[in-house]
């Protein structure tokens, strides 16, 4: 696998997932994105033995974007407990089928997961074994028949972004599994987590942690245009 490293120091490195790829091992057993970030450590810095890498956080299988690990277990404790008091910001795309609501607005549901069929369901109100869940979205763009958003969750919860659009009529891209109208060839949903935001657990230093969405889309190559012209 050919990685694309967006940051790396001492105490942790980031990559950008591709869409299909597995953060950790799983019953499909294929080799996960963790196994190929410790083979490149290790070659890269003739490490002899086990290389130390710890698992920080996931995104969905059908999702690209950053994704950090911690190359230590100070830096792992201490990421774990940024992520815990959500003091990481969080930012990812998602071209929708449908408009949104509003131009930008917040999203607040109740969010409950169904372990057999890995599936959550939103709910307006608290039900038993339900999470709170938020995130704010605003419409960046569109082209002939879908919506550019941005989505910056502001809980963490099991497929959150997938449910909470789809709740409100506008399923993702390919995301059959959350009422798309059909899949992407490559199986592939157009969510795709931006960058990441926080301080820096060893430095302390502000560190932005940007990736880029596959360049051979079409439609993710015309919101990253969209994006980058904005912010210039």
């Amino acid at each position: 696998m050919n990685l694309t490293i967006l940051y790396e120091d001492n105490h942790l490195i980031a990559v950008c997932k591709k869409a299909g790829d597995i953060v950790q091992g799983d019953k499909t057993e294929d080799k996960p994105l963790v196994e190929f970030v410790k083979d490149y450590i290790k070659k890269k810095y003739k490490k002899p033995g086990d290389v130390y890498l710890g698992v920080i956080h996931r995104i969905d299988r059908p999702v690209g974007g950053v994704i950090i690990f911690a190359r230590t277990s100070k830096a792992l404790s201490r990421m774990n407990l940024k992520f815990q008091d959500k003091s990481i910001q969080k930012v990812y795309w998602a071209i929708v089928e449908n408009s949104l609501p509003d131009e930008e607005g917040r999203l607040t549901h109740y969010l409950k997961k169904n372990e057999v069929k890995n599936k959550s369901r939103a709910y307006d109100n608290e039900v038993k074994g339900s999470k709170k869940s938020e995130l704010d979205y605003k419409l960046m763009g569109r082209s002939k028949n879908y919506f550019y958003t941005e989505i910056k969750p502001l809980t963490g919860r099991h497929h959150q972004i997938r449910v909470q659009l789809s709740t409100i009529g506008c399923p993702i891209k390919g995301d059959v599994k959350y009422n798309g109208h059909r899949t992407n060839r490559d199986g592939s949903i157009h969510l795709f987590a931006r960058s990441l935001s926080f301080e820096h657990p060893v430095t302390k230093e502000p560190i932005v942690i940007n990736a880029r969405p596959p360049k051979d889309d079409p439609l993710w190559g015309e919101m990253f245009k969209l994006m980058t012209t904005m912010k210039d």
